[in-house]
């Protein structure tokens, strides 16, 4: 086998609608590289419309993996992604070629280089009644709920992070231990966490906002609704991960007669604002973060890039 302790892996990421996909293809291309997804809604299969995964003549003859591989009836998981990243890793590196990164869930990225102490397989029935009681009574009451249980858990958690929010809660109500108590529990980084480089996407805000809110308009124009339907018919389960993405949760709510289509394409161009934004957020806490300031489809973020390559 070929050793790789040298060889970088390189990581394309930033906001939705950024351009990562153009920009990481062409990375690829330049270093002789496969992308590697890290975008947790088009790792399903069947969920097509508004998740942006490449067209084949985006991906220019790259090779891409763990995209359209988990069926929608599984609640995949970061450490799920993780374990299939490393994997796929290493067999690119075997082959002598180079590992781009590329996609928007930071969660995925650095669960991959600081892993998850092992948790419980998810309960069912457990997830689902949180669930009901986040959509009755909101994100805030569960995160009332984790301060009475965990309340060093809680103050790390954001009120509106119900996700993380309701993963703590279903540790300490399957184990009887409180999540922040297992945090230390971490395994060490793995080798590959010093050799990659992250590239991050920072486009001017205003023409993000307008292609989010140009693109989720297409979404619905493309056919959105009947494919919400079409995985609900095949017994898709409306409350799991795959259709908790922000325009197929609301797509959901206008099925079930909670809201009107014009508002669920309105909230879903919200809700994928407030999620750039985050996501944003969450990519300055990376210290070794190289911001490029543009799309990635302009000439002069790739000129940003290969300076700094």
């Amino acid at each position: 086998m070929n050793k790789t302790v040298s060889r970088p892996i390189f990581a394309v990421s930033g906001p939705t609608c950024s351009g990562k996909t153009a920009l990481g293809v062409r990375l690829a291309l330049h270093v002789g590289g496969e992308v590697v997804n890290f975008d947790s809604v088009q790792i399903y299969r069947g969920i097509e419309i508004a998740t942006a995964k490449p067209a084949l003549e985006e991906m220019k003859g790259v090779p891409h993996h763990l995209i359209g591989y988990v069926e929608p009836s599984i609640d995949y998981t970061a450490a799920d992604w993780a374990g299939d990243a490393a994997e796929t890793i290493r067999d690119i590196e075997a082959r002598g070629r180079t590992a781009v990164l590329v996609g928007g869930t930071g969660f995925y990225l650095r669960t991959l280089r600081r892993p998850l102490f092992e948790s419980p397989k998810t309960d069912r029935r457990l997830r689902d009644r949180l669930r009901e009681l986040r959509l009755k009574r909101g994100s805030e009451h569960l995160h009332r709920m984790l301060i009475r249980v965990d309340p060093a858990a809680a103050e790390t958690i954001q009120v509106r992070d119900h996700a993380r929010t309701m993963r703590a809660l279903e540790h300490f109500f399957q184990t009887g231990i409180r999540i922040s108590d297992v945090w230390s529990e971490r395994p060490e980084p793995p080798d590959l966490d010093e050799r990659i480089r992250l590239f991050v996407l920072r486009p001017d805000r205003n023409e993000l906002y307008e292609k989010i809110n140009a693109r989720t308009a297409a979404h619905f124009s493309a056919g959105l609704v009947d494919e919400v339907k079409h995985l609900l018919a095949k017994g898709v389960n409306e409350y799991g991960n795959a259709l908790g993405a922000h325009a197929y949760r609301r797509v959901c709510e206008y099925l079930r007669g909670e809201r009107t289509l014009e508002s669920a394409l309105e909230r879903s161009q919200q809700d994928v604002r407030n999620y750039a934004k985050r996501q944003l957020t969450w990519f300055r806490k990376e210290e070794e973060a190289i911001w490029l300031d543009g799309f990635g489809d302009e000439e002069t973020v790739w000129q940003q890039l290969i300076e700094r390559l």
